[in-house]
């Protein structure tokens, strides 16, 4: 009998229906390769959840995100107003898959795993809340997160690899944000900040407040992930990070925040010259290691490997001890829904594989 691997995913943003048509994109596919069927049991968004019991025909599931696309919630498609998410609604072992942004699924995705089930993330609100909850997420590999932190790149699953080798992690440096990536090059190229800000947004490279993208927290919760996938016992508040913008600027509108952005070209101008007076160039980048990790701008050598960066590039440059002298360099798309959401499937299908074993 063919086996049915039951998920039931958070989120429908454009991550999340993007997911769920590469699900049912690959599904015959997957089933010729491996043996199993991948089946939603429940989808979930801000507002209501699917659940009747039974897998969702793959036509009902591409029906929901169409409408979902169209502007119609699932409370507005009919569906059950969520309150809260209980229990994983799978009586068998099953997938938990969080695409959303949300920070409220911590103690449905713990209670998930003290079930049996296994959880793939691409959110990483859950993995940063206190570290107790970290550890029963992933203790035992029972959840992977690899879209948490280089969309699609092979950035948990070789850094896991290297210390499950027995390698251990002496430094990390990396530009993990494909939006600060992108200005960054903008501002080398002898663009202001206030335009290359203002091209973004209208871009859609940003968050609908560009002060999300500018704070550097979703950086420093990249940091974190990757120092607590190498064991460090650290919180958020112990990464210090520089954001792009003076604290007076948070207390403001998004529209005044906009109309300001001419305030800070004059010093950018003057970091970009002071970066090529010495010689480098200007990134923002996450620094961690065991001693302690950070969040900000740094002149960089030409000959560095996150200097060669431009455009919305990720890399990643892990220095270990079998990786000293040459460090161990990732590099590729580090946004975009494709990507994004191929990491994700990724990661059930290497779940799926590992339950039905």
């Amino acid at each position: 009998m063919m086996k049915s691997i039951q998920i039931a995913q958070i989120g429908l943003g454009s991550v999340g229906r993007e997911l769920a048509r590469q699900v049912i994109g690959q599904r015959e596919a997957i089933t010729r390769r491996y043996g199993f069927t991948i089946d939603y049991l429940a989808i979930a968004d801000s507002t209501g959840i699917i659940f009747s019991g039974t897998p969702m025909p793959p036509d009902m599931v591409l029906a929901t995100i169409a409408a979902k696309e169209a502007g119609r919630t699932l409370a507005e498609q009919g569906a059950p107003r969520r309150e809260g998410l209980g229990v994983l609604p799978i009586s068998a072992q099953g997938i938990a898959v969080d695409v959303s942004a949300y920070a409220g699924t911590t103690v449905f995705l713990t209670d998930a795993v003290r079930f049996g089930h296994r959880v793939v993330l691409a959110n990483k609100q859950p993995l940063c809340t206190a570290y107790h909850d970290f550890l029963t997420l992933t203790e035992r590999g029972a959840t992977r997160y690899e879209a948490t932190v280089g969309a699609g790149l092979p950035v948990i699953g070789t850094l896991q690899g290297l210390l499950d080798s027995g390698d251990e992690m002496l430094r990390i440096e990396a530009a993990m944000s494909g939006t600060l990536g992108f200005l960054s090059a903008e501002l080398e190229a002898g663009k202001l900040l206030s335009t290359a800000v203002r091209e973004a947004h209208a871009l859609g490279y940003t968050e609908p407040d560009p002060r999300d993208d500018l704070s550097g927290m979703d950086v420093a919760r990249k940091a974190l992930i990757l120092a607590r996938t190498c064991g460090l016992p650290w919180e958020l508040s112990e990464i210090p990070v520089e954001p792009w913008f003076p604290p007076e600027f948070a207390q403001v509108s998004r529209d005044a925040f906009m109309d300001r952005l001419d305030e800070l070209n004059a010093p950018f101008s003057e970091r970009i010259a002071a970066a090529r007076a010495a010689g480098g160039v200007l990134r923002y980048v996450a620094e961690i290691s065991p001693a302690g990790a950070s969040v900000g701008f740094k002149i960089l050598p030409a000959d560095h490997p996150l200097a060669s960066l431009r455009g919305p590039d990720n890399l990643f440059s892990l220095t270990t001890t079998r990786y000293n002298e040459r460090p161990l360099v990732i590099r590729g798309p580090g946004a975009g829904l494709a990507v994004t959401a191929a990491g994700v499937l990724s990661d059930i299908v290497a779940t799926a594989r590992e339950m039905r074993g």
